[in-house]
């Protein structure tokens, strides 16, 4: 079957006609067309794309399961499961198949942190090693005048070390908070220290927030997970999550498997995460998307179930860098917006909300390729409703003598690790496996410099001393491929 082309033209004009269509079309319709037009976050300038279904974009990614929720006139308005909890297995993922949360627990249990500030259990100001009774922060570089504090734990802004965590495999003994936080064995994860003035600048610490998650048990007098069902996972009506560390045996049989880059089960079907507050959360959509229908309506003033207005303008005010607390803050062309994304081993998330629309979605996949699976739905999603974020971006090709292309080719290294760059035709692509990527094109920015059309990456071929080309991947850092007989 020939699937139609979709120009970034067509796509913008579905956006635009979406919203009004909603009147005229079913769930069904609307349901339909999301599974039918994911979209890369990405298009080449005059360049046609065909849109890809569901099945077939989790195929191509070697992603096992999927499930998404999505909120529309302040509710959800439809959910709905994809494909097997494990690779290989018949046991097909429902709305409440219970997958990792990764880092969305952070904005979960900052509300949680919240209700017991305006319970008057915690401050938002105060120094932390206050309210912290088995563990205190080791001095580092907070001062008297510049302590830690809750609020600056949440907003990542304390200066805290450990940016995550990768769990433990089944078999490995898992560490009690009070080792993890020192980095003691069978920790495996450094020691959570302040390495600069607390509130200066931002920098994404779960090590922070496994202090926040130290000092709300300590404060309450509570362990965290029942702490965290009673203050607001029962509120809000998140009926099939849990912060319990390791899942208990009983909801063993609801639960999605994690599956690495190949999309093979991982050890013992998902790690254990004993940084609750960080990574710990085992939950499905819905109940997410509840999550976020009650901060939306605790910012409008209609809820108070764990927190009130006040306390949610606070969560959604940006501080440092673009986070509130314990969430990301955005606007999308006016329209102010919170989301989180999440990793653990085997699980990818994302979490998105307009704050005043009623509108957002949550996507949740099984598989360590699952990044850009979710933004492909969210971007379907947007689509057809007519959203002002999660938006296709134009990309300008240059045109390059593809004869060029061979001076690249060839086998590559980094850190020991094969990286392959193909020449094939007018194509240039790479093999990486370390990224999970067997064959990606890549697209001429200039003669020396490419892209791609998955995710944020840029590539170089540059010269060494001998004449030949390294190739060059900046993610966030520059890594760069030696090239290899």
């Amino acid at each position: 079957m020939i699937k139609a082309p979709v120009t970034l033209a067509t796509f913008l004009a579905i956006c635009a006609i979406a919203s009004p269509a909603q009147a005229a079309d079913s769930v069904e319709d609307r349901i339909a067309r999301v599974e039918n037009g994911l979209v890369g976050k990405y298009m080449i300038k005059g360049k046609p794309v065909a849109p890809s279904k569901i099945a077939e974009r989790m195929a191509t990614m070697k992603v096992p399961g999927l499930s998404v929720a999505v909120i529309n006139n302040g509710a959800i308005e439809w959910a709905r499961g994809y494909g097997v909890v494990e690779a290989g297995g018949k046991q097909a993922v429902t709305t409440d198949t219970l997958f990792q949360a990764a880092s969305i627990s952070k904005p979960v249990a900052a509300m949680g942190a919240l209700r017991l500030v305006e319970q008057g259990t915690l401050s938002l100001d105060q120094d932390i090693n206050a309210k912290l009774t088995t563990w205190k922060i080791p001095a580092g570089a907070q001062t008297a005048e510049a302590p830690v504090t809750l609020r600056n734990l949440l907003n990542h802004s304390a200066g805290t070390t450990v940016h995550g965590f990768r769990g433990y495999a089944a078999g490995e003994e898992v560490p009690s908070v009070l080792q993890l936080l020192d980095g003691a064995k069978p920790a495996n994860s450094a020691p959570v220290r302040v390495e600069r003035k607390p509130g200066e600048g931002w920098k994404y610490s779960g090590g922070g927030i496994s202090i926040a998650q130290l000092a709300m048990s300590s404060a309450a007098g509570k362990a965290f997970a029942p702490l965290m069902k009673d203050s607001v996972l029962d509120p809000v009506g998140m009926k099939n999550s849990t912060f319990e560390q390791p899942l208990p045996a009983s909801l063993h049989a609801a639960a999605a498997s994690g599956h690495n880059n190949k999309g093979e089960p991982i050890k013992g079907k998902w790690h254990t995460y004993p940084e609750q507050a960080a990574a710990g959360l085992w939950t499905t959509p819905s109940d997410l998307a509840r999550f976020a229908l009650e901060l939306q309506n605790a910012s409008a003033g209609k809820s108070n179930k764990v927190i009130s207005k006040a306390m949610a303008a606070q969560m959604l005010t940006r501080l440092k860098g673009t986070y509130g607390l314990g969430i990301d803050v955005g606007n999308a062309q006016g329209m102010p917006t919170f989301s989180h994304g999440g990793s653990n081993a085997g699980f990818r998330t994302m979490m998105f909300a307009f704050t005043s629309t009623g509108q957002g979605a949550v996507v949740m996949t099984n598989g360590d390729n699952g990044g850009a699976l979710t933004g492909d739905v969210l971007r379907s999603i947007a689509a057809v409703y007519g959203w002002t974020d999660w938006r296709v971006t134009e990309k300008e090709m240059a045109k390059v003598d593809s004869k060029m292309y061979a001076n690249y080719a060839g086998n590559y290294e980094i850190d020991g690790k094969p990286v392959s760059v193909l020449h094939e035709g007018e194509r240039l692509l790479v093999s990486a496996p370390m990224m999970g990527l067997e064959r990606m094109e890549l697209y001429p920015a200039s003669e020396t410099t490419y892209f791609d059309l998955v995710g944020d990456a840029t590539y170089a071929f540059e010269k060494d001393e001998a004449g030949k080309f390294d190739f060059v991947i900046k993610l966030g850092s520059t890594r760069r491929a030696k090239r290899v007989p």
